[in-house]
């Protein structure tokens, strides 16, 4: 689960991390208020779950309160469309507006899981602001990376190898090795997967400020933390991914034009793969897990086939806890509810019950393609393109 930034400030400013002065508002009158309240230049931020929002006009510096109050009117109600959005964006139900403040230099300081280190992995750069990927893709050796045990957590030394890292000055070592503790606290209390201060500013003033922030928390965890399910915004999200978590369906959408069923994550890499290799593109993740019942898969393949972009259903099924008969009998009750929106399917059934099901795929009036193998799957996949 995602948090919008000023959510995120919220948690590190009660964790004892600066940032910068200001609030949310809902209404352009309410973000008038706060910039009176701030008495000096301020930044309007349009609060979603994305990136690139200053390239994309989502953040403006006002010199007024009534400045402030038409910035929030523009932003408020509408959707902003940014390289990390699809063309349609995503809605701007509210604005963070805040002090601004003179840099006078960026940092960037993350922490994140990584299931490569089995842990937790603290990363550091001089090279904050926009564009960190590329610092990390083209000049990964301006990347500290500082993997932490994760029975020992993150030790002193290790938060002054960071601050060392980014090179401020000795007076400033002790404070950034705090954040670096703090933030590991957070991880740590909070079942958090990723924290990102981007960029961590060091102020003309000689303040340390956190002025953007990204949280994302494991949602296999959230029912630990009642707060946190509070910050939720579906609003954020893409429709036909919070249907399907409410169905506790992985499902991500994607760009392509083939729409993929699988049960398990491994072999739903794999089926992307198999897409790729037939010269289509997957239209999304999906993996409908191993306990599914008839109805979870029959509302899997209602919900890729809602999807306009798709036209092809690939189902790539490896039966053991969940049965292939029970695959079947979800896909036929599927087609039955919606036939009007049913489209080809290559299937692939391998392991319990696969012949019952694929008998019962075979008598149903589905436009169903049976296959033995992945090979046999993208030649398929390309006869259908």
């Amino acid at each position: 689960m995602k948090i919008h930034e000023y959510q995120a400030k919220r948690i590190l400013s009660h964790a004892g991390i600066a940032v910068p002065e200001g609030d949310y508002a809902s209404t352009p009158l309410e973000a008038r208020l706060i910039a009176e309240r701030l008495g000096k230049t301020s930044v309007v931020k349009a609060q979603v779950h994305a990136g690139g929002r200053g390239k994309a006009g989502g953040v403006r510096v006002v010199e007024s309160p009534a400045e402030a109050e038409e910035a929030a009117a523009a932003l408020i109600g509408t959707n902003l469309v940014t390289h990390q959005t699809g063309p349609q964006g995503v809605p701007v139900n509210g604005v963070l507006v805040e002090e601004a403040i003179d840099i006078a230099k960026e940092l960037y300081v993350s922490l994140v899981v990584d299931g490569a280190a089995e842990g937790v992995v603290a990363m550091a750069s001089e090279a904050g602001g926009i564009d960190i990927e590329e610092v990390a893709e083209k000049t990964p050796d301006k990347l500290l990376k500082v993997a932490i045990d994760p029975v020992l957590g993150l030790q002193p030394f290790q938060g002054r190898k960071l601050a060392y890292g980014l090179n401020v000055e000795p007076e400033l070592v002790r404070t950034v090795a705090g954040i670096a503790g703090a933030l590991y606290r957070i991880i740590e209390e909070r079942d958090s997967s990723l924290i990102e201060i981007n960029p961590l500013v060091i102020t003309t003033d000689g303040r340390l400020l956190a002025a953007d922030a990204k949280f994302g928390f494991d949602d296999d965890a959230l029912f630990r933390h009642d707060d946190l399910q509070a910050l939720h915004d579906p609003d954020q999200e893409d429709p036909l991914e919070a249907e399907a978590g409410e169905f506790g369906i992985s499902y991500v959408k994607l760009d392509g034009n083939v729409g993929c069923i699988v049960n398990g994550a491994g072999l739903a890499m794999a089926t992307m793969d198999v897409t790729n290799a037939a010269g289509a593109a997957p239209a999304n993740f999906l993996d409908v897990g191993g306990g599914a019942d008839e109805e979870k898969v029959a509302q899997a393949l209602r919900i890729v086939v809602s999807d306009p972009n798709v036209e092809t259903v690939l189902i790539n099924i490896f039966g053991g806890i969940l049965r292939c008969d029970i695959v079947a009998r979800g896909l036929v009750m599927a087609s039955e509810s919606q036939p009007d929106r049913m489209l080809p399917m290559v299937v692939r059934m391998l392991g319990t019950n696969a012949e019952e099901g694929r008998r019962l795929l075979s008598e149903s009036s589905l436009d169903v393609t049976l296959v033995n193998d992945l090979n046999e799957a993208a030649d398929a996949i390309k006869s259908a393109s």
